[in-house]
């Protein structure tokens, strides 16, 4: 990775979204099996991928056939499913979606696993069948190298932010739709219902996720739904009035019109004299005009951040 010292790898739609497109693609087809086999969880989280060491990976899936999961190993680049009764992988290299999906489901079947899958992209348009994209995708190890290496530090800082509320949180996770880490806070109070609309998406799947008030904050590093650089953003549903108007820092932070949230760029991060203050200052502002705005209960909701080995104080 270039840039010195800094434990902030560069990451750029220029050199790094061939790459980016190709996991994206790769990993609907991956999220896809736990919708198949495991109980739905409130807003979608059983479906969600998360974040390791080594990349990325389900959560645990009970089967018929027995307990699995799917990784994908960004360390040494293969794909891999393992069990209690095998571990198996195939190599991360340049190839059509379709020849991945055909991977996927044959290494499914050897595993003795009979998943039925919807074979086609979410949130992505054109939705192309898995089966049916026979373009070659990009997969460069040192673009993998880099993603990993920039979900890795947001991931920690988004943990970090996480530690500061005491009211509903999520865990601070992956999602293949729109190929984003992200962490969402809850008011405890219901939304009005969500008008749905996402491309290739059912809307009563957008509306369970959405059916509670939310601050959400993430990183998208780039992806196939749309191109640009990677950046990280913050939102509020429904969005208070005003909202686009606040305050926040730091001062590369800006509102996106398109997206209807606050952006601040992955490489404004990467620059700054001290990146996680940085990142830091994005989203605890960001969450505090949305909260304020929206008259949640902040002395109830929210504490200090966590200090490893340190309890609450009650």
């Amino acid at each position: 990775m270039d840039g010195g010292n800094s434990p902030w790898p560069a990451l750029s739609a220029a050199r790094d979204r061939p790459t980016i497109v190709a996991l994206h693609l790769f990993s609907q087809i991956v999220g896809k099996v736990p919708t198949a086999l495991v109980p739905w969880r409130n807003h979608g989280w059983h479906l969600t991928l998360h974040l390791t060491p080594r990349g990325l990976r389900t959560e645990l899936i009970h089967a018929p056939g027995g307990a699995f999961a799917l990784a994908f190993d960004l360390a040494e680049h293969l794909f891999v499913l393992e069990s209690a009764a095998a571990r198996m992988s195939v190599p991360l290299q340049s190839m059509p979606v379709a020849d991945f999906h055909g991977i996927v489901m044959a290494m499914l079947q050897r595993a003795g696993h009979e998943v039925h899958i919807h074979a086609a992209p979410n949130e992505i348009e054109p939705a192309i069948p898995f089966a049916e994209d026979k373009e070659v995708r990009t997969y460069d190890p040192d673009s993998a190298r880099r993603l990993h290496g920039a979900l890795l530090q947001a991931d920690r800082v988004l943990r970090l932010f996480r530690s500061g509320f005491l009211g509903k949180v999520s865990p601070v996770h992956f999602f293949w739709g729109g190929f984003d880490l992200a962490v969402t806070r809850f008011s405890g109070r219901p939304a009005p219902l969500h008008p749905g609309g996402f491309p290739n998406m059912p809307d009563e799947v957008t509306r369970e996720a959405y059916s509670h008030q939310v601050s959400s904050a993430g990183f998208w590093p780039g992806g196939a739904s749309f191109e640009g650089d990677p950046f990280f953003y913050s939102y509020a549903y429904p969005t208070p009035d005003s909202f686009a108007d606040a305050k926040v820092q730091p001062a590369a932070a800006h509102f996106g019109g398109d997206f209807g949230e606050f952006v601040l760029d992955y490489a404004a991060v990467r620059s700054a004299a001290d990146p996680d203050a940085a990142l830091l200052a994005f989203l605890q502002s960001t969450y505090e005009a949305a909260a304020s705005l929206a008259h949640w209960d902040r002395a109830a909701l929210e504490c200090a951040y966590g200090e490893p080995g340190v309890p609450r104080k009650i």
